[in-house]
Protein backbone atom coordinates (compact mmCIF):
# COMPACT_ATOMS: atom_id res chain seq x y z
CA UNK A 1 0.00 0.00 0.00
CA UNK A 2 1.26 3.63 -0.92
CA UNK A 3 1.09 6.50 1.03
CA UNK A 4 -1.59 7.63 -1.29
CA UNK A 5 -3.53 4.74 -1.08
CA UNK A 6 -7.12 5.87 0.68
CA UNK A 7 -7.74 3.72 3.55
CA UNK A 8 -10.87 3.56 5.51
CA UNK A 9 -10.58 6.50 7.66
CA UNK A 10 -10.12 8.78 5.04
CA UNK A 11 -13.68 8.02 4.18
CA UNK A 12 -15.16 8.78 7.92
CA UNK A 13 -12.96 11.40 8.17
CA UNK A 14 -14.73 12.58 5.00
CA UNK A 15 -18.20 11.40 6.14
CA UNK A 16 -17.29 13.69 9.12
CA UNK A 17 -16.78 17.06 7.08
CA UNK A 18 -19.38 16.50 5.52
CA UNK A 19 -21.59 15.83 8.03
CA UNK A 20 -20.46 18.90 9.31
CA UNK A 21 -21.13 20.74 6.15
CA UNK A 22 -24.88 19.89 6.43
CA UNK A 23 -25.01 21.50 10.29
CA UNK A 24 -23.70 24.72 8.53
CA UNK A 25 -26.05 24.38 5.64
CA UNK A 26 -29.13 21.58 6.71
CA UNK A 27 -31.23 20.64 4.09
CA UNK A 28 -30.57 16.61 4.32
CA UNK A 29 -28.69 16.88 1.28
CA UNK A 30 -24.98 16.43 2.59
CA UNK A 31 -26.86 14.28 5.28
CA UNK A 32 -26.81 11.66 2.86
CA UNK A 33 -23.93 11.54 1.29
CA UNK A 34 -21.64 11.67 4.99
CA UNK A 35 -23.70 8.31 5.24
CA UNK A 36 -22.68 7.22 1.76
CA UNK A 37 -19.37 8.12 3.19
CA UNK A 38 -19.21 6.36 6.02
CA UNK A 39 -20.62 3.48 4.66
CA UNK A 40 -17.90 3.70 2.16
CA UNK A 41 -15.51 3.55 4.55
CA UNK A 42 -16.54 0.37 6.25
CA UNK A 43 -16.08 -1.81 2.95
CA UNK A 44 -12.79 -0.39 2.47
CA UNK A 45 -12.34 -1.52 5.79
CA UNK A 46 -13.46 -4.93 5.33
CA UNK A 47 -12.17 -5.24 2.02
CA UNK A 48 -8.58 -3.24 2.47
CA UNK A 49 -7.81 -4.12 -1.32
CA UNK A 50 -10.50 -2.08 -2.96
CA UNK A 51 -8.57 0.27 -5.75
CA UNK A 52 -9.28 4.05 -5.37
CA UNK A 53 -11.16 4.38 -8.17
CA UNK A 54 -13.83 2.02 -7.41
CA UNK A 55 -13.77 3.34 -3.71
CA UNK A 56 -14.51 6.85 -5.36
CA UNK A 57 -17.49 5.19 -8.04
CA UNK A 58 -18.96 3.21 -4.85
CA UNK A 59 -19.08 6.47 -3.11
CA UNK A 60 -20.78 8.63 -5.69
CA UNK A 61 -23.31 5.98 -6.57
CA UNK A 62 -23.66 5.65 -2.76
CA UNK A 63 -24.57 9.15 -2.33
CA UNK A 64 -26.90 9.38 -5.32
CA UNK A 65 -28.55 6.71 -3.81
CA UNK A 66 -29.17 7.73 -0.80
CA UNK A 67 -30.20 11.06 -1.84
CA UNK A 68 -32.48 9.71 -4.42
CA UNK A 69 -34.51 7.27 -1.56
CA UNK A 70 -34.78 10.20 0.49
CA UNK A 71 -36.34 12.42 -2.31
CA UNK A 72 -38.76 9.47 -2.79
CA UNK A 73 -39.34 8.93 0.85
CA UNK A 74 -40.54 12.89 1.50
CA UNK A 75 -42.19 12.70 -1.99
CA UNK A 76 -44.51 9.86 -0.41
CA UNK A 77 -44.47 11.15 3.28
CA UNK A 78 -44.57 14.60 3.10
CA UNK A 79 -43.34 16.13 6.53
CA UNK A 80 -46.57 17.92 8.16
CA UNK A 81 -45.91 21.23 10.02
CA UNK A 82 -48.43 22.18 12.79
CA UNK A 83 -48.38 25.20 11.35
CA UNK A 84 -48.23 25.33 7.42
CA UNK A 85 -49.02 28.58 6.78
CA UNK A 86 -45.78 29.92 9.24
CA UNK A 87 -44.06 31.66 5.98
CA UNK A 88 -47.02 32.59 3.87
CA UNK A 89 -48.07 35.29 5.62
CA UNK A 90 -50.77 36.97 3.00
CA UNK A 91 -52.53 32.99 3.24
CA UNK A 92 -53.08 33.32 6.98
CA UNK A 93 -55.70 36.31 6.53
CA UNK A 94 -58.15 34.52 3.99
CA UNK A 95 -61.10 33.79 5.19
CA UNK A 96 -60.85 37.21 7.74
CA UNK A 97 -63.05 39.84 7.78
CA UNK A 98 -61.55 43.40 7.80
CA UNK A 99 -62.50 47.32 7.37
CA UNK A 100 -61.29 49.66 4.12
CA UNK A 101 -58.04 51.76 5.05
CA UNK A 102 -59.11 53.43 1.48
CA UNK A 103 -62.00 52.91 -0.81
CA UNK A 104 -62.21 50.70 -3.46
CA UNK A 105 -61.82 52.57 -6.26
CA UNK A 106 -61.79 51.28 -9.82
CA UNK A 107 -61.06 47.66 -8.20
CA UNK A 108 -57.91 48.98 -6.12
CA UNK A 109 -57.71 49.76 -2.43
CA UNK A 110 -56.11 49.20 0.81
CA UNK A 111 -56.83 47.25 4.36
CA UNK A 112 -54.91 48.06 7.09
CA UNK A 113 -53.94 44.59 8.84
CA UNK A 114 -52.04 45.00 12.17
CA UNK A 115 -49.32 47.29 11.41
CA UNK A 116 -49.50 46.76 7.69
CA UNK A 117 -51.34 48.23 4.63
CA UNK A 118 -52.48 45.67 2.03
CA UNK A 119 -53.63 46.10 -1.68
CA UNK A 120 -56.58 44.64 -1.96
CA UNK A 121 -58.58 44.11 -5.26
CA UNK A 122 -62.49 43.57 -5.28
CA UNK A 123 -65.46 45.09 -6.53
CA UNK A 124 -65.93 49.39 -5.88
CA UNK A 125 -67.06 50.04 -2.37
CA UNK A 126 -66.78 53.07 -0.13
CA UNK A 127 -64.38 53.63 3.27
CA UNK A 128 -66.42 52.07 5.72
CA UNK A 129 -67.70 48.65 3.71
CA UNK A 130 -66.35 45.63 5.40
CA UNK A 131 -64.47 43.13 3.37
CA UNK A 132 -63.74 39.30 3.53
CA UNK A 133 -60.21 38.19 1.89
CA UNK A 134 -61.29 35.40 -0.78
CA UNK A 135 -57.35 34.26 -1.94
CA UNK A 136 -54.15 36.63 -2.09
CA UNK A 137 -52.13 37.21 -5.18
CA UNK A 138 -48.63 37.51 -4.36
CA UNK A 139 -48.75 40.71 -1.72
CA UNK A 140 -52.50 41.69 -3.13
CA UNK A 141 -55.64 40.58 -1.77
CA UNK A 142 -58.65 39.50 -3.56
CA UNK A 143 -61.74 40.48 -1.80
CA UNK A 144 -65.44 40.48 -1.73
CA UNK A 145 -67.82 42.93 -0.03
CA UNK A 146 -69.55 41.50 3.58
CA UNK A 147 -73.21 41.95 3.94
Amino acid sequence: MSELDFVFWYWWVWALLLLVIELLAPGFFFLWMSAAGFVTGCLVFLFPDTPENFQIFEFSILSVAAIAVWRFYVKKHPIESDRPLLNKRGAQYIGRVFNLYTPIENGQGKIRVGDSIWTVHGPDCDIHTKVRVVSVNGTVFEVEKVE
